[in-house]
């Protein structure tokens, strides 16, 4: 059965005239003319959709061609992104992955050495230090701004530092109260270890007297000093040098070892080791200066205080450090 349509009236008259003896058949006529109508008008509605569904997928096709001729759609450069957009707003690190970016020119700058710096915590112990014990003796293996202060308000005591670096010590003016000399270290960091062996294996050649410093058989002894640095009782000594920041660069195991030795000539004697932890600082720290006298710790900063001098053959008791580095 046809669906049902609704009845109009023509907006024109129509051409053919029907005679009388045909109206009869007007309707079968009329309803013919109106499903035609509505044929018509399903038809009008389905263009569109028609028109739509054609232009989706021609847009389709093009972008597929596009994506496949576009020199950005290999796989290194969705896994590879570049520079510019894999930098965070920040100018810096932006500048930071550019240099590491492939086909870069500009070799990647390697960090600033900062394993001398001194936190505001850590400087604060030292300054309290040098505070309650000044006019003092200072002895200080390293040197850098930070210290220069604490050489500023021992005005009125004696400063000596130590350091192997040229550049730091041009730029360093002596005066009355404070000398500057320039060290040649000979134990690279690397063969640590076996110069703490040799210091257990031979107590009798590395026994903490300060007497014997000068002449010491003891590869750890640092024999090479200012003479002025055996002849005084140093109050305060800071190790801080040299910079055993790499196996082949010169470590501090004959900077420890002297002080514990300096540290036993007077009555009492604070000695300050920074970087502890590292395994170096750490190890000689130990073994040498002793937990027993580790009177405070902040950040990379350990003090110790030594109570006057001892005709022990040892440095700590036995049981300490025994087992350091074993």
């Amino acid at each position: 059965m046809p669906p049902d349509v609704l009845h109009f009236r023509p907006l024109l008259s129509p051409l053919v005239q029907f005679s009388p003896s045909l109206t009869t058949h007007q309707p079968c006529v009329h309803n013919y003319w109106q499903g035609m109508k509505g044929m018509s008008l399903t038809k009008k509605k389905l263009i569109p959709i028609l028109v739509l569904i054609l232009s989706t997928i021609s847009i389709l096709r093009l972008l597929s061609l596009n994506v496949k001729t576009s020199p950005f759609s290999t796989g290194i450069s969705v896994l590879s992104p570049s520079p510019q957009h894999s930098c965070s707003p920040s100018l810096f690190t932006c500048n930071k992955i550019a240099s590491h970016a492939p086909g870069s020119s500009e070799k990647p700058r390697k960090p600033p050495n900062n394993t001398t710096t001194l936190t505001e915590k850590e400087f604060k112990v030292l300054s309290d230090l040098i505070a309650l014990k000044s006019p003092c003796n200072l002895l200080i293996f390293g040197i850098q701004p930070q210290y220069l202060i604490l050489s500023s308000m021992n005005a009125a005591g004696s400063t000596i530092f130590l350091d192997d670096g040229p550049d730091k010590i041009n730029n360093v003016i002596n005066s009355n109260n404070t000398q500057i000399y320039k060290l040649e270290y000979n134990m690279p960091a690397k063969a640590a270890f076996k110069l703490l062996k040799h210091a257990r294996q031979n107590p009798a050649a590395c026994v903490p007297n300060p007497r014997f410093l000068q002449k010491s058989k003891c590869k750890l002894a640092m024999k090479n000093l200012p003479s002025q640095v055996y002849e005084k009782n140093w109050d305060v000594m800071v190790v801080d040098g040299p910079s055993g920041d790499s196996p082949d660069s010169p470590g501090r195991m004959g900077s420890i070892y002297t002080a514990s030795v300096l540290a036993r000539a007077g009555n009492i004697s604070d000695v300050v080791v920074h970087d502890v932890d590292r395994m170096i600082e750490k190890w000689f720290s130990r073994e040498f200066l002793c937990d027993e006298n580790l009177l405070y710790s902040k950040g990379k900063l350990w003090h110790f205080r030594i109570s006057g001098y001892s005709n022990s053959t040892r440095f700590c008791p036995a049981e300490v450090g025994s087992t350091i580095g074993q």
